[in-house]
This record gives structure tokens, C-alpha cells and sequence, in this order.
């Protein structure tokens, strides 16, 4: 199942929303405006899940977006309440209950875009759900939980790429969560013509790594540094599910 592209996430945190919400300057509208790129997708398998086609998703998504900028939403956050998925979902209820008649979708070719949405894109990863029995909630979950894992490995790509080991990103990552067999070591040391002994250690510091990045992504998007296990082992949760 395909995901958006990770490569425009930015930093969600709640120190950001509500900055935003108290000073809406113009360069806090950017910001919020690469945030609403960034949770797109969960927003609209949400949407998705309640009965609308790939249209009116797609519109709706994109003046869901609009509206919470337009009157401010996120002043209503309270990162003392909890996670920002958790308020991030109930504004897009809130939405659909009470500003579809008021608001309507974006026509399709007019209004402001807030979110680029690729049609396609969209229904690609989509389609497999379309058959699954999960809640609208769940569904936002998991699409929440996969953008933010997709988020981390792309910063750790980024990473990679500075480092000029592009290659080692794209080899050795599908070892972040399951340990390969010895002669799979062997055999990749000899594609990437390094020795065995370097691509293991290579393998234990991008999990570390993974690790640290993963925490700091969640820790800004819950209101305490507990929370931060709990978040964790809902996310893998959500995924698994």
C-alpha cells in the first residue's frame, strides 16, 4: 500500500499549532499550510471511509483544510488535552457535521488549494481499504500511524544521502525491524564492498538512529514526554492491525 510522498512533512508539533493560533502571521499560515500537506492522507481516508466517492473526498479534504484555516480551528487546541491526531480528528468530525452545508466542497477547478491531492495517488493506497471492515476512526489511525513511519525513514534517507551512502539506506533498512541471517551479511558485503562486520554495525546504528528519530517525531505531537511509549506502541498497533 502506498503512502504520501514523506518528502514534504514537516515537523508537526503542538508548539507550532499553537503559535500559530495565537499569532497568525503570515508566515504561521505557511506553516500551517505545510502541516495540512502533511495530514492529508489520514484526512482523507477518514472522509474516504464515510461514504463519500474519490470527488467529493477530495474536495471535502481540501475545504476541511481551507475552513480550518479560514476560522481558525487549531485555536481551539490544547496540547494539555492530549495528541494532536486526537484533535486533529475531531475537528475533521466537527466538519462534516456542521460545516459541509455551510462551507460546501471546493468546486472542482475554482477556490483555494490548500493540499496539492494527486487523484490517483490517493485512490492507489486507498483501494485495498476500500474492502476492509475498519471504522472510519481506525482507518484514520493507521493512515496516521503509516505517514508519520514514512516521515521517519525519510529524514533518515535525507540523512543517508548527505552522508553519500545512499546505498546503504536503501540495502540495509529493510533490516530495521527484523535481523537478517549471517550469509545474508556476507552476501550483501560483497555487493556493496564492504566487509560483514561494517554492514552490521551499519545496521545497529541506523536502528538506534531509527529509534531516536521515531521518539523525537512523537514527542512533538503529544503533550507530555510519558506519553510518548504509550504513542509508540499504539502507532505499531495501528499499523499491525
Amino acid at each position: 500500500m502506498r503512502g504520501a510522498p514523506a518528502s514534504n512533512f514537516p515537523t508537526t508539533s503542538w508548539s507550532l499549532v499553537l503559535d500559530a493560533a495565537a499569532n497568525p502571521t503570515s508566515d504561521s499560515r505557511a506553516s500551517l499550510a505545510a502541516l495540512c500537506k502533511a495530514y492529508w492522507p489520514p484526512i482523507y481516508a477518514f472522509i474516504r471511509r464515510n461514504g463519500y466517492d474519490r470527488d467529493h473526498a477530495e474536495d471535502l479534504t481540501q475545504a476541511f483544510f481551507v475552513t480550518m484555516l479560514e476560522k481558525n480551528y487549531l485555536a481551539q487546541a490544547d496540547r494539555e488535552r492530549g495528541r494532536f491526531r486526537t484533535f486533529l480528528l475531531t475537528a475533521v468530525k466537527h466538519f462534516l457535521a456542521n460545516e459541509w452545508d455551510k462551507a460546501h466542497a471546493l468546486k472542482r477547478g475554482g477556490g483555494e488549494a490548500v493540499v496539492p491531492i494527486d487523484s490517483l495517488e490517493a485512490e492507489a493506497w486507498y483501494a485495498p481499504d476500500a474492502v476492509d471492515p475498519r471504522t472510519p476512526e481506525a482507518l484514520f489511525e493507521r493512515r496516521w500511524a503509516l505517514s508519520l513511519l514514512e516521515h521517519v525513514m525519510e529524514k533518515m534517507r535525507i540523512e543517508f544521502a548527505a552522508q553519500s551512502k545512499p546505498e546503504y539506506f536503501d540495502r540495509l533498512s529493510q533490516f530495521l525491524n527484523r535481523e537478517p541471517g549471517a550469509d545474508r551479511y556476507q552476501t550483501l558485503a560483497a555487493e556493496l564492498g564492504a566487509s560483514a562486520g561494517t554492514l552490521r554495525v551499519a545496521v545497529h546504528r541506523m536502528r538506534r538512529r531509527y529509534r531516536d528519530l521515531l521518539r523525537a517525531e512523537i514527542a512533538e505531537t503529544v503533550s507530555t514526554p510519558e506519553a510518548v511509549d504509550d504513542e509508540i506502541r499504539f502507532l505499531l498497533s495501528a499499523v499491525r492491525a
